[in-house]
């Protein structure tokens, strides 16, 4: 009996089992809401089931039916993807799916221009980027919801896999009028009696931490954030310094305050920016052809988004 769905189909009812709604996977799929209300009208068609419940209020909700036939359509798809995969790896060429994590703290300054430059060369591949935190990145790629990913080398554990491509050194970041401001270097010592905005990110912080414990101080910690644009923020309107790898272009908080950037001085460790994958994965065509951008792209005397890592 021939097939009387399509993997676009499945494709669409999956968007709407895991956003809820109609709408919210129209815009992750980036298709019309009517062609995907179409495809899902003619899949319980085909199937001869209610595949959602429709709440008014509350968007959709998948029945039981909806739930087993989404999941296996979700192997289905996986399937499809490593199908194309496999064809790029066997006829050699760079296509397919790639799914890129990168740690959110930089991702913003660095993957747009890695992935415009790679796209450029690669039209076939279909590219998909998320920002995440370190401990993040490291269970999609044990879940293969990710195929690799641009992180320092933070707790890397035994499983996966770090290529090194960069080594960034830390600075201390203040406001214009703070009084560090215009030193050229400035000490671990020098920091102590001034208050700390903490990038306060899994295994993040604790490299920021650990600047202090290893030279037997403790920090005094005014304000903690998440977010690296909140962070240059506070900082510029006057409520620490803070410590970071990632030295941007611009070197003005979201809201346009001045910052200064200064060397921490000592025997400090610096950041090794670099790609996690899997452990003894070996990687598609795909993978490797972006490890090999990534390489040219990233190196010590060039960082895309950021100034020299000299």
């Amino acid at each position: 009996m021939p097939l009387r769905y399509t993997l676009r189909q499945l494709e669409y009812f999956t968007a709407v089992g895991e956003c809820g709604s109609i709408a919210a996977a129209s815009d992750k799929v980036n298709v019309s809401s009517p062609s995907i209300s179409a495809a899902v009208a003619q899949l319980e068609e085909e199937f001869g089931l209610a595949l959602f419940v429709r709440k008014h209020a509350q968007g959709l909700s998948l029945t039981t039916a909806g739930q087993r036939l989404m999941e296996q359509s979700q192997k289905v798809l996986r399937e499809a993807e490593l199908l194309t995969s496999m064809a790029g790896d066997i006829s050699g060429n760079v296509q397919g799916p790639l799914t890129i994590g990168c740690l959110v703290t930089f991702a913003q300054y660095i993957v747009p221009r890695v992935r415009r430059s790679f796209e450029t060369d690669h039209p076939e591949v279909r590219f998909r980027q998320v920002e995440l935190n370190q401990s993040e990145i490291f269970s999609q790629i044990r879940r293969a919801e990710l195929d690799i990913a641009l992180s320092y080398d933070l707790d890397i554990p035994a499983d996966l896999e770090f290529i090194p491509l960069v080594d960034l050194p830390p600075y201390v970041l203040a406001a214009e009028d703070h009084p560090l401001s215009t030193r050229a270097t400035v000490a671990v010592e020098d920091l102590i009696e001034h208050p700390m905005v903490l990038l306060d990110l899994p295994l993040s912080s604790e490299y920021f931490l650990s600047v202090f414990t290893n030279a037997g101080l403790k920090p005094k910690i005014g304000e903690r954030t998440r977010d690296m644009g909140v962070m240059r923020s506070l900082v510029a309107n006057g409520f620490g310094y803070s410590i970071a790898n990632i030295r941007p272009l611009s070197e003005r908080s979201p809201d346009g305050g001045a910052l200064c950037f200064m060397p921490l001085e000592g025997d400090v460790r610096p950041m090794r920016m670099g790609l996690i994958m899997a452990r003894g994965a070996g990687g598609t065509s795909t993978v490797k052809a972006f490890v090999s951008h990534c390489k040219k792209m990233i190196t010590s005397d060039s960082v895309p988004g950021i100034r020299g890592a000299d």
